[in-house]
């Protein structure tokens, strides 16, 4: 049972006033972590309703049940991937909900905890896997990529401009022996970009490893598409990501679903009319304030985009 918090909530009160419509309705935290936001939502329900609670992280869930466990008769935590949302509620006979959460990105606790490699602060063994039972690591990452798919991974998952550079030389190092622990990338990294720019060049190296391994781009578009489908008349979809990559998805995911034509792709035919499937309610990304992002680091990145079924 992990005792140090996995972060503050971010945007709680915007997410909250956001996200319930119906007190008595059943809500999805697609990305539980600590627990923070939905121990608020909960709090806010009435007294029929319910919490579903959909986490990767095994640590999480031990976590936010300790949080949760007075509201244990009213809240339902699964150890899954939001990417499989619709039949991880679908086992307690439930096909649509009034709202979903999902709150991106990796926590404070995965940061800080050393097992899990997600941070270039602490040397340890390159894991990163948010699901500890899945095969691949960070270390078959970047034992098993050509320099042509390394190269291709810090440039779109992490926008690193020494993307090539860091590739080769992760190959060629390779070669004389395996790159295990979080120290022996950063080494590497140096060694290429030197110690003025260091810091941001591992933070988008990390993010890029990150991402690949989890692949944390592709579930985002499959579990969003799956919060669509299950949301009931009038519920809502709210979601906070943390980097231009996610916000890029959501984005352009929220704009398709709530077209109410699809072009033609010619001149000599009109556009098809369509039925919207959301009603999109933040015309630009909601930001943090200044004063919580003086007090919660995290919250300065964030971006809230909400959305209502029609």
């Amino acid at each position: 049972m992990p005792t140090a918090p996995f972060h503050t909530p971010v945007l709680l009160q915007e997410v909250l006033s956001l996200l319930i419509t119906a007190p008595e309705g059943t809500y999805v935290d697609a990305t539980l972590g600590g627990g923070g936001h939905a121990e608020a939502l909960v709090q806010r329900l009435g007294p029929s309703g319910r919490l579903i609670g959909l986490d990767a992280d095994r640590d999480a869930l031990s976590y936010a049940g300790e949080r949760l466990k007075r509201f244990r008769d009213r809240t339902t935590l699964v150890h899954e991937n939001f990417s499989k949302l619709e039949s991880a509620i679908s086992r307690f006979g439930i096909t649509s909900v009034a709202g979903v959460l999902f709150d991106l990105g990796v926590s404070s606790h995965q940061l800080d905890d050393g097992s899990k490699g997600f941070s270039f602060r602490t040397d340890t063994r390159l894991d990163m896997r948010m699901d500890g039972s899945q095969e691949r690591d960070a270390v078959a990452v970047l034992r098993e990529f050509d320099a042509e798919q390394l190269a291709k991974m810090f440039r779109e998952y992490g926008e690193e401009k020494h993307a090539w550079r860091i590739a080769k030389k992760i190959v060629e190092r390779r070669m004389q022996y395996p790159i295990v622990t979080s120290g022996e990338l950063a080494a590497l990294v140096e060694d290429i970009v030197g110690s003025r720019f260091l810091t941001k060049s591992l933070a988008r190296i990390f993010q890029a490893i990150r991402i690949e391994v989890n692949s944390e781009l592709e579930y985002l578009a499959i579990g969003l598409n799956q919060a669509i489908d299950v949301l009931a008349p009038g519920g809502r979809i709210v979601m906070i990501s943390y980097h231009s990559l996610e916000d890029r998805i959501v984005k352009q995911q929220f704009k398709t679903a709530s077209a109410t034509s699809i072009r033609s792709g010619t001149t000599l035919l009109p556009d098809r009319p369509v039925q919207p499937r959301l009603k999109i309610l933040t015309k630009k990304p909601i930001e943090a304030s200044r004063k919580e992002q003086s007090e919660n680091p995290r919250a300065r990145s964030a971006k809230l985009r909400a959305a209502e079924r029609v």
